[in-house]
């Protein structure tokens, strides 16, 4: 880049800092940077447009065009070339402008004079704030040292906009971080809370983006880089001895921090004006724009490397460090981009709630948050480059909605949602001790779903019947390396104590799809959820599942155990893993230890092909639990993951109850066992009709009890399910219209 470029960019960012440094209203010094860079650049106009909502931009300062545009030209996000630039997050450089498609005529302004057009989006971390615009009578594209010129000029503005140093009238111009805001996610976990913001990882500000001197700014730049270098070659050397897949994902990290075009880059932008800590945003930013829209998981992936570099980068320079001195806040609710078993379990049961970027449904911070019983919302697009640590938030898990800064009205309906809840539960509370009788008399069993410890003080308050399935997998997720057999033993047997006698359901361990060991190198599959997990992995690496089976046994000792193998899809692969136990129980007599003085092996039943499996199948196995989170996503063919999918699949869908009632009379005829695991058991409705179709047994998370048990004490379960077969017999595609009727009724 030529020097006399260099040149020029430090002056205007000079400046500009000198116009920001000066004690003017926002809407004075908006008005002094569009003169100057227009003076700067030698262009006829230069126009700012900011957000004045998410989807609305507004003309807010302009040297060039009308001045009585400004504050009433509007526009929608995508609306023109402008919007365009929002939009895509990319510069849009034309030399004819009214040519181009999408072009906006807005005679308000008078900018049908204007040829050239240069659209720049104002971002910061991806998150764009608005456009800056330049534009000139000749017909010229702008050169590339000029668009770059550009940029740097929006990045000091992202920058100067989210310290505050454009407040005004209107709410283009008002307070970032202030105002109101409401965000739609993903339901990972139902229930609600009001608390406060506390960030996993409060992002660095940047409060000097101009330097005042850059040789120095590139050798703090260089030195820090230096230093993120030397820790990134500790930690390779610690998990060199420990972990091969860390040792992966570390090399990968090396590769990004010796990277000569990110250095380059970096090291232009400061020579250019910027400070090293806007040089690294900058870079930071523009990344973000190129791959946030990616389809491509690998590239996705690498984003996440880049913004995890860019951040420790970012302390390094500040000195902030990893721990920012921020206290936990009053019933704090944790905001992350996506978070890990172990790191979320250090937080402890003080969280009243989880809000997480990314994340799934089915992820450990899902399986934590229902262990917990707090609600988690997933998918909550950009809240953490909008949330403050100690912000007021509402989390509404029932609904996927997060209220940040919620106003009065909204506190007070959410108040009153809570202390209707809360009058629910003091009347389920009062038959905790009941039997789930209905009214013909038949009894179904209610039991709890749990994966922690800390889920079993909860089994004789929710008034549960035992632990229908205790998730073994989190034992293994949360640490960074294989656990020991002894240690697996002492806590199952710390899990049956405290289970007071009541049966529990240990399933052996679940993992892959989105269940991936941190010690285990992951499967580089292109449909994980029908991949290699489950009881795949137990059948195909013996010796893991061995030492579960015996850590269970011994955990026992001497008591009654119930252990099933998931993702069970055909008999063969039930035979194989009863073998697997059978051989282990062998070796475990021959050591003289003490068998369970009963043993109950089950299946889950999570695809279809299991309820046509050979009658044999069910004379073998000891009982079966239908797990209906993964059955409903196979047998609707429907990704439980994918929001635009999932949600048109009805759990009550003629033909899916049909299956389930088709199950249940195979478990009939055999004799044995059988339940219903999974979210939907817990939901009143569904619950009901999977009792009235033959299942004897539901279980869910605790807080679901209570409601599902009010229910049944009040229905007649033949009515019940002589109106399932009323609705099928008519072609109705779903039961649900007429069970939720029949009930209203009732």
């Amino acid at each position: 880049m030529g020097q006399k470029f260099e040149t020029d960019s430090r002056r205007l960012l000079g400046r500009l800092r000198d116009t920001m440094a000066e004690d003017a209203a926002g809407q004075a010094r908006l008005d002094k940077i569009v003169h100057l860079i227009a003076s700067s650049m030698q262009t006829e106009v230069c126009s700012i447009y900011l957000f004045r909502d998410e989807e609305t931009l507004e003309l807010c300062a302009t040297e060039g065009l009308q001045a009585e545009a400004v504050h009433k030209t509007r526009m929608r996000l995508g609306e023109g070339l402008v919007g365009r630039t929002a939009r895509t997050r990319q510069v849009v450089n034309t030399a004819d402008a009214p040519a181009e498609k999408g072009f906006r005529y807005m005679p308000e302004t008078g900018e049908e004079r204007y040829s050239s057009f240069c659209g720049v989006p104002i971002q910061r971390l991806g998150n764009v704030l608005g456009v800056l615009v330049v534009q000139s009578k000749a017909s010229r594209q702008f050169t590339a040292d000029e668009v770059y010129a550009l940029e740097v000029v929006a990045m000091v503005l992202a920058e100067m906009t989210e310290l505050g140093a454009f407040i005004g009238e209107g709410a283009a111009l008002s307070a970032r971080h202030q105002q109101a805001m409401m965000f739609r996610g993903t339901t990972g976990q139902e229930g609600a809370a009001e608390g406060n913001v506390y960030l996993h990882e409060p992002r660095v500000v940047v409060t000097n983006p101009v330097a005042d001197d850059p040789e120095a700014e590139l050798l703090r730049l260089r030195e820090a880089v230096d230093t993120l270098r030397n820790q990134i070659d500790q930690m390779l050397d610690q998990a060199a001895t420990v972990n091969a897949d860390q040792v992966q994902v570390l090399e990968a990290y090396r590769l990004f921090a010796n990277s000569k075009s990110w250095m380059r880059r970096m090291e232009d932008d400061v020579a250019n004006g910027l400070s090293a800590e806007a040089a690294v945003e900058k870079e930071q930013s523009l990344a973000r724009s190129r791959l946030q829209g990616s389809g491509d998981a690998y590239l996705r992936e690498r984003l996440h490397d880049l913004d995890d570099l860019s951040n420790r980068l970012l302390r390094i320079l500040t000195g902030q460090g990893a721990d920012t001195g921020a206290e936990m806040p009053e019933n704090p609710i944790l905001v992350a981009r996506n978070i890990g078993p172990g790191e979320l379990l250090e937080y402890g049961k003080t969280l009243k709630g989880i809000i997480l970027e990314e994340g799934s449904v089915g992820s450990h911070a899902a399986i934590v948050a229902r262990a917990w019983a707090i609600p988690l919302v997933i998918h909550a697009r950009n809240i953490t480059t909008e949330a403050l640590n100690g912000d007021a938030v509402i989390v509404d898990g029932d609904q996927g909605i997060i209220h940040l800064r919620p106003d009065d009205a909204v506190k007070a309906a959410f108040r009153d949602k809570i202390a209707m809840q809360a009058r629910a539960q003091e009347r389920y509370a009062s038959i905790r001790h009941l039997p789930a009788q209905a009214k013909c008399g038949t009894v179904i069993s209610l039991n709890m779903n749990a994966g922690l410890m800390a889920d079993l003080p909860s089994l004789p308050s929710s008034g549960a019947e035992g632990v229908g399935l205790f998730r073994t997998e989190l034992q293994f997720l949360i640490r960074n390396q294989m656990p020991k057999r002894g240690e697996l033993s002492a806590l199952y047997s710390r899990v049956m104590d405290a289970a007071g006698g009541l049966p529990v359901a240990f399933r052996t361990l679940d993992i892959g799809s989105d269940k991936v060991l941190p010690y285990m190198k992951p499967q580089d599959e292109p449909n994980p959820a029908m991949g290699w997990r489950a009881i795949r992995v137990g059948l195909d690496m013996p010796g893991v599942l061995s030492m579960q089976l015996q850590a269970l046994l011994r955990g026992a000792n001497g008591r009654p155990l119930k252990v099933m193998f998931p993702f069970i899809t055909q008999l063969s692969e039930f035979r194989e893993a009863r073998a697997n136990l059978d051989k282990v129980i062998e070796r475990e007599r021959k050591l003289g230890h003490t068998l369970p003085s009963a043993l109950e092996v089950g299946a889950m039943l999570e695809t279809p092909s299991l309820g046509f499996a050979p009658d044999a199948f069910f004379e073998e196995v000891d009982f079966i639990s239908v797990g209906g989170n993964d059955l409903k996503q196979f047998f609707f063919a429907a990704d439980r993951e994918n929001e635009r999918v999932r949600r048109r699949y009805d759990t009550l869908d003629s033909s899916f109850i049909g299956f389930l009632e088709m199950v249940a009379k195979r478990c009939t005829d055999a004799g044995k066992k059988l339940s219903f695991c999974g979210e939907d058991a817990g939901r009143p409705v569904e619950a009901v009709a999977f009792a009235a179709i033959g299942f004897p047994t539901l279980s869910m998370r605790p807080a679901s009890i209570g409601p599902v048990k009010h229910l049944l004490r009040r229905v007649d379960l033949r009515e019940v399910k002589a109106v399932i077969d009323e609705a099928r017999a008519n072609g109705e595609l779903s039961v649900r219209q007429a069970v939720t009727s029949y009930l209203a009724n009732q």
